[in-house]
């Protein structure tokens, strides 16, 4: 038993809740700095150590020094607008694209070019838009007008090779009225007003719906309104690259590739970790066709995995975290994309017909850029959690920038700083001092500290982990939260090591994650079993918890908080027992674990995903389930049987509206009357269902079942009848009666519904159980005569399960459970239904077991949820047991 002070260290863990609290106190990010270009729009951004690059629309790329936001200089060489910059850190080059169709490369040390590479068809390729630059591939890719991708490939020793210096002819022209040096035509995006405008492109297009501010005098560039050739750089001549036709897809979408990044993400902010070499890095495109497109990059060579249709309009902003991916549309909307379970997990609405044309993420906060001058920020849960006029303009370009504030502390440590930049077409780079998010501990290397940590607990650890992360399947709002719970489990897992993946159940509904720890392989063929769990929970309503729900509490030898007993805890349990066995390399079963995040809300879509992905998971010898607790404090058990469940909705309605009862009371025939005879008529005066036939399939009591109940009831002090009568009979509930209107005690309600449920036990058939409760409420209704209508619905059904107790698995189960208490546990049946038990019978043909680790006490659903400290290390040791007995061949000889 660990000590007290292990409790207090646990609790000061850093949380690793994936969303910040939201304070609406808080203010706006300030305005740290401002940049004035005077001659042209800001396309794009890009940012190194020293300095930070602007891509203008008068064909130059402006230097600025990050130190004194003083301009540097100036790089010179597009003849079209520089429409996307890409800094590349390990070479320390620019990758600059243009209107002109070639992407520059430039040196980030001298400032001068290196590289002018022309894309295959060369000025038919048209406008060059997005750039993506992988490192440990050595490739840039780049999104074309002709809706082509295309990508060069750099060898290591090219790269290093310097240019020959040439001079460039003269530059005599830096800026006009147009914002270029050349004739050039109206840009359909970038010199087009904002969709809402509703104007044309225009070739002199300000792109404002308003005028631009007056510089102030200090920031005022030379007399002359352009910018000065002195500050330019030394001009050389590029070396010229040509890209292949073989580095190119045709077609890569139906339009032009606006927008591309790759995951994992490179970018400043981004808090994944650094690609590895194994790591498997993939490119993700967004076009005008309204589809974020998924390519593989096997040696570097896209090809493509899947296609997301957006059905927003043109995609216009890409930026990526971990396997999400945020995609920027037009008329406000951003698509929030999964690329595992390759589904749209949910559309953030960013202001109403306004176009998304930038975003930028730090850690796991998103700023989006709107075509109004608008900036938001929103948290991991998607509240929005800041809203700022950024521009008096649209908002080309932005930028996360990483940097330390001088050593002002008191203790002279250094404070760490982050910046958003952004850039717009009032001719203005705006700087802003923003907050990084609450840091969270989601990578391998922490926990894998903590499992080499023999002063730590892994299961405890990760426990509190998982338990702060609010995934309540029964709300909307916590969606996401759902979301990313199983994506931390699919983590956790893998760095536990198993081979684990997310799969999706349909669009509105929290995905699958499935896990396998390979056992040791030998030429005979090793056992396969399925662990069944779910990481949903229940919601947790403040009032009434003595703590944080959502922050694990161990406090007297018990840990507290939503999801402990019901079914996070037990799922740890489970993992960790696999994962022990496996760093002893005594792990000879395969476990494969199934976990759902659907099941506190009716299991939506499981069935489905499991019989589309049932060769995927592969054969199945028994299946083990861990969702449920013992009947004392003290004696462990072993659960054998459930009941089933019918949920049926009820509604009697009237032809008209609601009623006062001083008015009309007395001359109609009230719906709630009506109500309350038919649910009166369900049962008679001993509490027995009077549905006809009800129990004529229910099983009679065995002289070994009534002996088994005496014992339970010494056990439990509680009379064997009431057992018998919570866990192997059927029974009707009434849960809830609602009514229209204002619910006053004047009115007559016109309409009335009511939620009726029905457990059900062997050998009862659900659809058989169903049809007779529907039948019996319809002629009961009709002996009433009333002028009322009847509407009835099923709502929600699983089935009945009830294990073999002479199985030799349930056998191996028992025995293990004996070997480490050191007691006979007791054999005992549950009242309440768990769907995916008999369903996964059925499906794998296996039977099924079922191993309690709570106690009677543990308030699953209710506040103040917790499980033993005890029950739950010892639960692991349980399953350490079973799995090796399993291994040795204890099935066959017991």
């Amino acid at each position: 038993m660990p000590k007290p002070a292990r409790y207090i260290q646990l609790n000061q863990l850093r949380s690793a809740s994936l969303s910040r609290p939201l304070d609406p106190a808080n203010e706006n990010p300030a305005l740290a700095h401002s940049l004035y270009q005077k001659c042209s729009s800001v396309l794009s951004l890009a940012a190194d150590d020293q300095n930070i690059y602007s891509g203008s629309q008068a064909d130059d790329i402006l230097v600025w020094d990050k130190a004194t936001f003083t301009l540097k200089s100036t790089l010179q060489g597009h003849t079209g607008s520089v429409l996307a910059l890409q800094y590349a850190p390990d070479r320390k080059w620019l990758f600059s694209a243009s209107g002109d169709s070639s992407v520059r490369v430039w040196s980030t040390t001298t400032l001068t070019p290196l590289f002018r590479i022309s894309p295959h068809l060369d000025s038919d390729s048209g406008d060059i838009f997005s750039l993506a630059w992988s490192p440990s591939l050595s490739t840039i890719y780049f999104g074309c007008q002709n809706t082509s991708l295309q990508w060069y490939a750099f060898s290591e020793d090219k790269g290093s090779i310097p240019c020959p210096p040439r001079q460039d002819p003269p530059f005599d022209t830096f800026c006009n009225n147009s914002g270029t040096a050349t004739p050039r035509r109206a840009h359909k995006f970038f010199d087009s007003y904002p969709q809402y405008t509703r104007r044309a492109a225009d070739l002199n297009a300000r792109n404002s719906y308003r005028s631009s501010p007056s510089p102030p005098e200090s920031s005022s560039p030379p007399t002359d309104g352009c910018l000065s050739p002195a500050l330019s750089a030394s001009m050389t001549a590029p070396a010229a690259l040509d890209t292949p036709a073989k580095n190119m897809v045709w077609s890569a979408h139906y339009g032009y590739i606006y927008c591309m990044a790759l995951s994992p993400s490179t970018y400043e902010g981004s808090d994944d970790k650094p690609a590895s070499a194994k790591d498997e890095i993939r490119l993700v495109t967004g076009s005008g066709d309204s589809s974020v497109k998924l390519w593989s990059l096997p040696a570097g060579v896209p090809t493509l995995e899947h296609t997301f249709d957006c059905g927003s309009g043109a995609v216009l902003a890409l930026t990526v975290r971990a396997n999400t991916v945020y995609a920027g549309c037009q008329d406000g909307y951003v698509k929030v994309l999964d690329l595992e379970t390759r589904t749209c997990v949910r559309t953030i609405l960013v202001q109403e017909g306004v176009d998304v044309l930038s975003m930028s993420m730090l850690d796991s906060d998103l700023y989006t850029c709107s075509a109004n001058g608008q900036i938001q920020r929103w948290s991991s849960s998607f509240d929005l959690s800041a809203s700022w006029d950024g521009h008096s303009g649209i908002i080309l370009s932005s930028l996360i920038v990483l940097s330390e504030t001088p050593k002002d502390n008191a203790d002279g440590a250094s404070k760490p700083r982050a910046v958003l930049i952004t850039g717009g077409n009032d001719d203005y780079i705006k700087l802003w001092d923003v907050e990084p998010p609450t840091a969270r501990i989601s990578d391998q290397t922490e926990l894998d500290q903590v499992q080499q940590d023999p002063h730590n607990d892994t299961l405890l650890y990760a426990l509190s982990k998982f338990i702060s992360i609010p995934s309540i399947s029964g709300h909307p709002r916590y969606k996401e939260d759902c979301r990313q719970a199983a994506i931390w489990l699919r983590k956790c897992l893998s760095q536990l090591g198993a081979e684990s993946s997310l799969i999706s159940t349909g669009e509105d509904n929290n995905p699958l994650v499935l896990a396998t720890f390979h056992g040791a392989q030998t030429q005979t063929k090793i056992p396969r079993i399925l662990f069944y769990g779910h990481y949903d929970v229940i919601d947790a309503h403040k009032s009434g918890w003595s703590s944080d729900p959502f922050q694990l509490l161990p406090l007297n030898g018990y840990l507290y908080g939503r999801g402990v007993t019901d079914n996070k805890g037990p799922i740890m349990a489970v993992a960790c027992a696999a994962a022990s066995l496996l760093r002893k390399r005594a792990l000879d079963v395969d476990l494969v674990m199934l976990v759902e995040g659907e099941e506190e809300s009716g299991s939506r879509g499981f069935s489905e995903t499991v019989k589309k992905y049932k060769d995927q998971i592969g054969e199945i010898d028994a299946i083990l389930v861990s969702n449920s607790t013992w009947i004392s404090e003290t004696t462990p058990c072993i659960t054998y049987g459930l009941r089933g469940v019918i949920h049926c909705e009820v509604e009697i309605s009237s032809s008209g509206s609601d009623l006062h009862s001083g008015v009309d009371g007395g001359d109609t025939m009230e719906p709630m009357m009506d109500m309350v005879k038919l649910l009166g008529s369900l049962t008679d005066s001993k509490k027995k269902v009077a549905i006809p036939g009800f129990y004529d399939a229910v099983r009679p009591l065995t002289s070994d079942e009534r002996q088994l109940y005496t014992v339970l009831s010494g056990v439990t002090q509680t009379p064997a009848s009431s057992l018998s009568a919570k866990w192997r009979e059927p029974a009707l509930t009434v849960h809830n009666v609602e009514v229209s209107g204002p619910k006053n005690s004047t009115v007559i309600p016109a309409t009335i519904k009511a939620r009726v449920s029905l457990r059900v036990v062997p050998d009862q058939d659900l659809d058989t159980i169903a049809t007779n409760l529907q039948d019996y409420l319809k002629s009961e209704f009709e002996t009433f005569r009333s002028p009322n209508s009847l509407h009835m619905s099923i709502k929600h059904i699983a089935d009945w399960w009830l294990g073999k107790l002479d199985d030799p698995w349930f056998l191996a189960l028992e025995n293990a459970i004996r070997d480490e208490w050191g007691v006979e546990p007791l054999r005992i049946r549950e009242g309440g239904s768990i769907p995916g038990i008999p369903y996964l019978e059925k499906e794998f043909s296996c039977h099924a077991l079922h191993l309690p680790l709570g106690q009677s006490t543990d308030q699953a659903h209710l506040p103040n949820e917790r499980i033993s400290l005890a029950n739950l290390q010892r639960g692991q040791a349980v399953l350490e047991r079973f799995f090796t007995k399993v291994a040795r061949g204890i099935v066959s000889e017991v």
